[in-house]
C-alpha cells in the first residue's frame, strides 16, 4: 500500500511534511489525537528492521504501535533533547555513555524466540575480504580483524547495528530510545563502533576524541578495550568497502580505520 492508503487503513491525519530517505519514507501523523511517525520501508533492510523493532516491544526504542507489509506505526519523539547536539557542545562523554545504557536495554536477555530473519555479522561483513583484495592497504589489516572476530564472538545478542547520535532520540518522559535497526544478531561489541565514526567528521577526527570515547566506551558498556578497538578497525574497513564500490571516497572510515590501528598497536606494545 502507498501512504494514502495507511493513511485510511489507520485513521491517521497527516501533522508535518513528509520526509523521503534512500530507504523509506517517513510522515509525523497523529493517530487519535496522538503524534506519532508513519514509516514505510522502500528497501528489504528497512523492512527486516521492522521485525527488530516490533521484537523490542518498546524496551530501549521506539514503541510499534502498528506493523503491516512495508509500514510501521511508531511512537514520535518529542522531546528537545539531541545527541547530536550534546556532542557538539561539550558533552561528547554524556552522549556516548547515555547510546551505551539504550544499547543495554535492546542487548537485554527476553522471552521467546528471537526473529529467524536476522542476519548474521559474517554474511554482514561479506564486502569486505573482496574489497581488501582489491584495494589493499588497511582493509587488509581490517579483514584479517573481522575475519578474527567473527571466527569466535563473544556475547551473542540481537543487535542494532546502528546506533549512532541521529538513531538515539530523546522520547521525553519515556527517556532515549532507538529507531532504524539493522537487523543484524552478533557479538554485543560489534553495536557501539558507530559511536567512534559520529555524529560528523568534524567530531570524530577530533584530536585527542577518538582515544577518550574508546576509554568511555568501554567503561560505560563494560567491553574489552582492544575488542572494542578490534571491532571498530574492522567496520571502518567494511564501511569504507561499501563507500569505495559505489565509488566515492571513505575519507572519514578511512581515517577512522587507522586511529583504530593505532591505538591497537599502542594498547597492544
Amino acid at each position: 500500500m502507498m501512504v494514502d492508503e495507511y493513511l485510511a487503513s489507520w485513521n491517521l491525519t497527516p501533522d508535518g511534511e513528509p520526509l523521503t530517505t534512500q530507504t523509506s519514507i517517513l510522515l509525523p501523523v497523529r493517530s487519535e489525537g496522538r503524534p506519532v511517525m508513519l514509516k514505510i520501508a522502500t528497501e528489504a533492510e528497512e523492512r527486516r528492521g521492522a521485525e527488530s523493532m516490533v521484537w523490542w516491544s518498546g524496551d530501549g526504542a521506539a514503541r510499534v504501535l502498528a506493523h503491516e507489509g512495508d509500514a510501521l506505526l511508531l511512537e514520535r519523539a518529542q522531546g528537545g533533547a539531541s545527541l547530536v547536539e550534546m556532542a557538539r557542545d561539550g558533552r561528547d562523554d554524556e552522549a556516548s555513555r547515555i547510546m551505551c545504557r539504550v544499547a543495554a536495554r535492546l542487548h537485554a536477555p527476553r522471552n521467546g524466540q528471537t526473529p529467524p530473519t536476522l542476519v548474521p555479522l559474517t554474511r554482514w561483513f561479506a564486502e569486505l575480504e573482496p574489497a581488501a583484495s582489491r584495494y589493499g592497504g588497511i582493509l587488509s589489516q581490517a579483514a584479517v580483524t573481522a575475519r578474527v572476530l567473527l571466527d569466535e564472538p563473544r556475547d551473542v545478542v540481537v543487535l542494532h547495528g546502528d546506533i549512532h547520535h541521529g538513531n538515539i532520540l530523546d522520547f521525553g518522559s519515556r527517556g532515549w530510545l532507538a529507531i532504524d535497526p539493522k537487523h543484524l544478531v552478533g557479538e554485543r561489541g560489534f553495536d557501539f563502533v558507530n559511536i567512534l565514526r559520529n555524529p560528523d567528521a568534524h567530531i570524530a577526527l577530533k584530536l585527542g576524541r577518538f582515544s577518550r570515547q574508546v576509554a568511555v566506551i568501554a567503561e560505560a558498556a563494560n567491553l574489552d578495550r582492544v575488542r572494542l578497538l578490534q571491532w571498530t578497525l574492522a567496520f571502518a574497513g567494511l564501511s569504507a568497502a561499501w563507500i569505495l564500490t559505489n565509488g566515492d571516497e571513505p575519507e572519514l572510515d578511512l581515517a577512522v580505520a587507522a586511529l583504530a590501528a593505532a591505538e591497537l598497536a599502542r594498547v597492544m606494545g
